[in-house]
């Protein structure tokens, strides 16, 4: 079955040789014998003219005996392979050069007709039934003052033609032979450069439907295989890490929901059975209901980021002051400000700037930027955040002065599920999808983000957004 492909180019391309061969032995024999013909009768009919203007003129002029002109035209008759003949008007062979001289008796052409050549100088046939196989004859007048004197007949066995014409396709025929045997060497190169890749690939797709993801199709040449093999090695790659980040997102999601879930059983029976007396029982509500808060805001992230996969990323783009959201995003966290004793500064282009994006989701980015500056900020320490606008591009940055971000996690932090180990001992609460959520957001919007950390001094994320024309 995988040698079907291969098999059917080897198969066509024997079939094409059958039809140049046959296509030689008929259409070729025709047009080969048809050229010979047209070249042997012009020949004979110069022939046939000179014999007629010259030696038949000089005998019917009385300038040379028959037996002259039989001696002459048998030597010609001879060398052209052919018959010659003198004709009188009555149909009398006065002349043959294939049989002796007979002035006494001549032979005589039934139903001899000239008319019946027609237009044509030339006939293959039998000439009035003269010979057995196939001859080609050429007539020619005999004019002397205007009047037919008798005519030069010369016949020429088709046999030699049939003969030059298979002379001919055997060299045609050995020709062809070689450009096929040489041509058959394309099979060999389909072989090496198409089929031998394609197999591989095959294998490889083989591999990839029974789960070896890991497999590589060995194909490295620099053509549409090469390509092609180059694109499933990058696909399989792609879907390995994408099984791998399946096998992390549910281990991480089961993870998140298992603490928080456990933690709220627990203390739930531990208040139905009596274990914890009444007088602590609120202390418990209370964490029972922080971490359901904890499972609702994992709950809300997995639904933004799953709604984002789900719909293509489709995005409402309107034209918005970027200014006003970010003070009503800042507002939202004025309580948890004072309690942290943070400050928020705003440094912003302008009473308004007006950018092009879908309100609601840059407002998400907002928030979750700045809940993150909030958590990682100290006491008594400040927030930045800063609109600026160069080229048609308003960017926007939201800078603290916390604990900072180390160098080796600043590629991570975009993944989702993924927390620093300062996060979790500062704020249980913090899932691990902000900022994953953040990274979709605005790539969603075709922009950019970036982090700027320095361990001890800061953290400050920068993203752009099109600024409208309005």
């Amino acid at each position: 079955m995988k040698n079907a492909l291969y098999l059917k180019f080897v198969i066509a391309y024997l079939i094409l040789g059958f039809i140049g061969f046959f296509t030689i032995s008929t259409l070729g024999s025709t047009l080969v014998e048809h050229k010979l013909v047209d070249f042997s009768s012009s020949a004979l009919y110069k022939e046939a003219n000179a014999v007629a203007n010259t030696h038949a003129a000089k005998y019917y002029n009385s300038q040379s005996s028959l037996n002259d002109i039989y001696d002459n035209l048998t030597t010609l008759s001879s060398y052209e392979n052919s018959e010659i003949w003198l004709i009188n008007p009555q149909g009398e062979i006065l002349l043959n050069t294939s049989e002796d001289l007979n002035t006494q008796s001549p032979e005589k052409i039934i139903n001899f007709d000239p008319a019946s050549f027609n237009s044509g100088y030339y006939q293959i046939g039998h000439f009035f039934h003269r010979f057995a196989d196939d001859t080609m004859s050429v007539l020619v007048p005999i004019t002397l003052n205007f009047t037919t004197r008798g005519y030069i007949a010369i016949h020429q066995p088709m046999e030699h033609i049939y003969e030059e014409r298979e002379s001919v396709l055997q060299v045609v025929y050995i020709l062809f032979l070689i450009l096929f045997l040489i041509t058959s060497s394309i099979l060999v190169l389909l072989n090496y450069i198409i089929h031998r890749p394609l197999r591989k690939i095959i294998t490889g797709v083989d591999e990839f439907a029974s789960g070896n993801l890991k497999y590589n199709i060995p194909v490295n040449t620099e053509d549409e295989m090469g390509y092609l093999a180059a694109s499933l090695n990058y696909m399989s790659d792609e879907l390995d890490k994408m099984g791998d980040y399946q096998r992390k997102f549910v281990a991480n999601v089961s993870h998140d929901f298992r603490s928080p879930l456990t933690s709220i059983k627990g203390y739930a029976e531990a208040i139905l059975d009596g274990t914890i007396p009444p007088e602590m029982q609120e202390k418990y509500l209370n964490i029972v209901v922080f971490e359901t808060e904890r499972l609702n805001k994992l709950t809300r992230s997995l639904l933004t980021l799953n709604d984002m996969d789900a719909k293509g990323r489709m995005l409402d783009i309107t034209a918005f002051d970027i200014n006003g959201v970010i003070k009503n995003t800042v507002a939202t966290f004025e309580g948890t400000c004072r309690e942290k004793k943070i400050s928020i500064e705003l440094i912003l282009a302008g009473q308004t700037l007006y950018v092009s994006a879908d309100m609601g989701r840059i407002q998400q980015v907002l928030y979750n930027l700045l809940d993150n500056a909030i958590k990682f900020s100290p006491k008594d320490s400040t927030i930045t955040i800063e609109t600026t606008e160069k080229h048609d591009t308003v960017f926007v940055s939201v800078k603290d002065m916390g604990a900072g971000i180390p160098r080796s996690s600043l590629s991570k932090i975009w993944d989702r599920f993924y927390k620093l180990d300062t996060s979790r001992g500062k704020d249980r609460k913090g899932t691990g999808l902000g900022l994953a959520i953040v990274k979709e957001i605005i790539n969603a919007h075709n922009q950019h983000i970036n982090v700027i950390s320095t361990e001890g001094v800061g953290t400050e994320f920068i993203f752009t957004l099109d600024k409208s024309k309005k």
